[in-house]
């Protein structure tokens, strides 16, 4: 099992936060750097974090928010958050004043936005258009009553700070077609099968196994967008055909792999 990525804030580079924002409508984009993190923060701007290339994951209390592109992860107003960047991320951040966040989901969660919401944002990435321009107000105007119609999507993921736990955790993001045993992972972390799984429901509030299908479904939304085929999806997740891999996902969204594909396409 690889080294456990550690979360002890001395360990990952820490990253500012915006919170000096003037306008009830503003974006912001950044290119993170691996195993960097933002400290916890809240303020009266709800946030729409949407990942141009690697993946984003927001910690709020014990749950852990991942988005894979292109859909974005929505946080309400004045709700604590932190966020930690295993790979380096080049992601832009719509900031709405929680005086428009009447119609927007009043929790957390992932948004499945439309394509026209990526364009803007890809628009707004490679143009340098003045913040107060009658332009750049439209296209965020627009984005915002995109954003309202968007599906909100609750797949989470708990997440731990016990470290043998933690260790385990972080090994399946980075091998999620891995199917050792309880027992196999317990003794890589030193533990009992009996004690991982008492681990599991006391800190994710669920079994290691649901906690792995949570995983796998948001890894195959990803792949499913960019036109991967269902039978290659189901390999790279660990399954030994395709059938198990679609009944699995089609539990956890109500749609099978290739519902959720064409409900997502342009």
């Amino acid at each position: 099992m690889p080294q456990n990525l550690k979360r002890d804030p001395a360990a990952l580079k820490q990253l500012p936060t915006n919170d000096d924002i003037a306008r009830t409508l503003w974006i912001s984009f950044r290119d993170d750097p691996a195993l960097s993190a933002y400290p916890a923060h809240g303020h009266a701007w709800g946030e729409f974090i949407y990942a141009f290339n690697g993946v984003m994951e927001v910690h709020i209390d014990q749950v852990d928010y991942i988005t894979p592109p292109p859909y974005g992860i929505w946080l309400p107003p004045n709700l604590q958050h932190s966020g930690l960047n295993r790979t380096a991320v080049s992601h832009g951040t719509l900031y709405v004043h929680e005086r428009l966040c009447s119609r927007m989901p009043q929790q957390a969660g992932i948004l499945l936005s439309s394509s026209l919401v990526s364009a803007i944002f890809e628009h707004l990435r490679q143009r340098s258009l003045p913040e107060d321009s009658p332009e750049y107000q439209r296209l965020l105007q627009v984005m915002l009553d995109q954003l309202q119609q968007a599906k909100l999507v609750s797949s989470y993921l708990p997440h731990s700070s016990h470290p043998a736990l933690m260790q385990i955790l972080d090994f399946l993001h980075q091998h999620p077609d891995d199917s050792s045993p309880l027992q196999v992972l317990a003794q890589q972390a030193n533990m009992t099968e009996r004690t991982l799984a008492r681990c599991c429901l006391k800190e994710l509030g669920m079994s290691l196994n649901e906690w792995r299908q949570r995983l796998k479904v948001i890894k195959a939304m990803s792949m499913l967008t960019a036109g991967k085929k269902v039978e290659s999806i189901a390999l790279d997740l660990g399954y030994a055909n395709a059938s198990a891999f679609i009944n699995m996902f089609k539990r956890w969204m109500n749609l099978t792999p290739d519902q959720f594909r064409k409900l997502n396409q342009p």
